[in-house]
C-alpha cells in the first residue's frame, strides 16, 4: 500500500529528499508520490514537518 501526500503539504521538499525510491516529485503546489515506485517504507512520513504523507 503506497503513501499519499495530503493537502497539508507545504511543498518544502523534505519528503522527496528522504525517499530511497525517488517516488516523490513536485506537483502542482504540493508534492506527489508515484504509487508504482513507492515501497511503503515511511521515510517520507518521518521526514515531513507537517505529517502530509499518509499511508493509504
Amino acid at each position: 500500500m503506497a503513501y499519499k501526500i495530503s493537502e497539508d503539504c507545504v511543498a518544502c521538499g523534505a519528503c522527496a529528499d528522504q525517499c530511497p525510491c525517488e517516488a516523490i516529485a513536485e506537483g502542482d503546489g504540493i508534492y506527489v508520490i508515484d504509487p508504482d515506485k513507492c515501497v511503503d517504507c515511511g521515510a517520507c512520513a518521518d521526514a515531513c514537518p507537517v505529517g502530509a504523507p499518509q499511508a493509504e
